[in-house]
């Protein structure tokens, strides 16, 4: 991989192309990177207890690190 941890790095293609971010986590053997505020998946819960509220959680996802640049 051409990327490591605590890399800034632009978004080249995709849904968030010209989004930078740092990179907080790799996965090398997947070839793929977490970057902060890139690529952001909206999960839905359901409520822990009976009567409670259910929430709607936003987290980021891996993206592939060959659709990122280094800064």
């Amino acid at each position: 991989m051409h990327v490591k941890k605590d890399d800034n790095v632009i978004v080249i293609t995709g849904k968030d192309k010209g989004k930078s971010g740092k990179i907080t986590h790799a996965f090398p053997k997947e070839n793929k990177v977490l970057i902060v505020g890139v690529n952001i998946q909206k999960k839905h819960e359901r409520p822990k207890k009976a009567g409670g509220k259910g929430q709607i959680i936003e987290r980021p996802s891996p993206i592939d690190a060959s659709n990122v640049k280094k800064i």
